[in-house]
Order: structure tokens, then sequence, then C-alpha cells
């Protein structure tokens, strides 16, 4: 998967920031490899709750998103105590299966691009076809719980 993510940040419809906690570095002082995926997390799941379809909703009604893949590309390091600021935008959607892109920025400077593909699913992990909402994100037509 070679994405071809947008380093425009108009391009993206949701922001989200959160602070490089010192826990999160290596012994380089940079912030390390694993730590990038729950920033993303963190992002999906607060713009999730941004919209009014908390994460919650859709695992009291036995649905997942399981991430299916997950693309980083590293520009420049993060840091402790940077403030980054995480740009998304769902990218695709078709079946049961969607993707986000995210631009990772600190004081306007393109640190990270990535992409995650997820696929909607029930508790026995079985694809369901996405519902209309996840569907309508995509097109900029935010659909509200």
């Amino acid at each position: 998967m070679k994405p071809d993510v947008s380093g425009d940040r108009a391009d993206y419809s949701f922001v989200h920031s959160l602070r490089v906690r010192f826990a999160e570095t290596d012994a380089m002082g940079i912030v390390h490899h694993s730590r990038y995926l729950p920033y993303l997390e963190e992002a999906r799941v607060e713009f999730l709750r941004s919209i009014g379809h908390p994460y919650s909703e859709n695992r009291n009604a036995g649905r997942d998103f399981t991430v299916l893949e997950c693309h980083v590309k590293y520009h420049a390091p993060l840091r402790f105590d940077d403030v980054v600021t995480v740009h998304l935008q769902p990218a695709r959607a078709s079946g049961a299966t969607f993707t986000i892109d995210y631009l990772l920025t600190v004081d306007n400077r393109i640190t990270t691009k990535a992409r995650t593909v997820h696929a909607y699913v029930d508790t026995a992990g079985r694809p369901h076809r996405l519902p209309a909402w996840i569907k309508g994100l995509v097109r900029n037509e935010i659909v509200r719980g």
C-alpha cells in the first residue's frame, strides 16, 4: 500500500491535538514508531465522538471497526513535549471497508502522513455493509447521531 495522503491541511475535515509524553520517546529522544498508531486511534475516537457517533455506540450495537491495514510515512521526528496536530479525513468507503487519511503536524511542519483501512465487522469478525453515515463521511456529508 503506497498512500497518496495529502499534505494540504485544508483537505482534512477534523483536527485533534495531543502532547507527546516523555514515556513515548526512545533512547534517541524521539517518539518511538510504535506510538504513532495510538495517536491515530485517539484522533479516530475523538472524530467519531465529535460527529455524534461515539465508538461505544458501535460496540454496544455489536459492531466494530477492525484495522486491516496501516501505513505510516515519517517525514520528521516527534519529540517530547511537542504539541502534535492530527488532521483526519475519511477518504474512501465501499462495501464493508473504509479508509482514513491522516496528516500530523507540529508548528505547521509536516511530520507524518498515514492511512488506515478498516472493516466494519460484528462480534464474530464477520464483515457487514457500512452504515450510510460512514459512507456519508467520505462525501463530507457528516450525518450526526
